[in-house]
């Protein structure tokens, strides 16, 4: 069975890499999540799944990485029961954080949605896109 690759953003003055490390091993919901478009990505999402957390707004830069631990189920911050959350523990800390720009700058991730549709928050990632991003941060 083969994984699946992600990127999810999140604002660090919200929800950043370091919450996520002191999350430990139960992990931490990855809610909030009001798109339709991410909210699909969410529930596509299988345990295993790997997915690189993303400073927004601040920072704009992949730090890190996370785990996919609990598929996707009702979001408990939806009134409605429209949107789903996913569980999502801590896997490692990018060695250097990998910025927007640098991003923008390698041809061969120009297809990416995070330079496609910026304000998407929860996008799939090539393997090809993954063993780049992973490699222009020294792991």
């Amino acid at each position: 069975m083969s994984k699946n690759y992600w990127l999810m953003k999140s604002e660090p003055d919200v929800w950043s890499i370091d919450q996520q490390i002191k999350a430990g091993k139960k992990g931490a919901a990855w809610d909030g999540v009001r798109n339709y478009q991410a909210a699909n990505n969410l529930k596509n999402m299988k345990k295993g799944d790997l997915c690189f957390f993303y400073h927004s707004n601040i920072g704009k830069e992949i730090v890190g990485i996370v785990e996919v631990i609990e598929e996707a189920y009702i979001d408990k911050t939806d009134k409605n029961r429209k949107f789903v959350a996913v569980t999502v523990k801590f896997k490692e800390k990018l060695k250097k954080p990998v910025t927007l720009d640098e991003i923008k700058k390698n041809k061969d991730l120009s297809h990416l949605s995070l330079i496609k549709q910026s304000r998407l928050s929860v996008m799939k990632i090539d393997s090809k896109s993954w063993k780049i991003l992973n490699k222009m941060s020294n792991i």
